[in-house]
């Protein structure tokens, strides 16, 4: 566990990461900041409405990267849609701000979290560390 954690916290931290994924064979970048821990897995948050809602269900293999003091954490894996209530009212909880956009019993909050992920912290002045969950 404390490999998720410490991958989770890394997130929190640098409060905003950058989430790739694919439509077709075009990249697709954009910002993120929602990252929540839950009964063992990491989780991220966006709307269904979204074209990356749309382009996970296509192809769920996305990666993520985050930036913090000179570090970088790439992650890639398998994003899993989740449409329990209860990670969606735990990052509603963590996060308020989301609850003026979403709510836990709307058709539109999608929990997605990481499956066979590969966390990969790098810098410029230590060796890269290579982390699995």
């Amino acid at each position: 566990m404390e490999t998720i954690e410490r991958v989770c916290r890394f997130l929190d931290e640098a409060q905003t990461y950058y989430l790739a994924t694919a439509e077709g064979d075009q990249p697709r970048v954009r910002p993120f900041g929602t990252a929540l821990l839950y009964e063992g897995r990491l989780y991220i948050q966006t709307g269904k409405v979204k074209a990356v809602s749309r382009q996970l269900a296509a192809n769920p293999k996305a990666e993520l990267c985050a930036f913090k003091d000179g570090v970088w954490l790439r992650l890639s894996g398998e994003l899993v849609n989740d449409d329990a209530r209860g990670p969606k009212l735990a990052m509603l909880e963590k996060m308020p701000v989301l609850r003026g956009m979403y709510s836990a019993d709307d058709d539109n909050m999608q929990m997605l979290y990481f499956r066979d992920a590969v966390a990969v912290f790098s810098s410029f002045t230590a060796p890269s560390e290579t982390l699995r969950f």
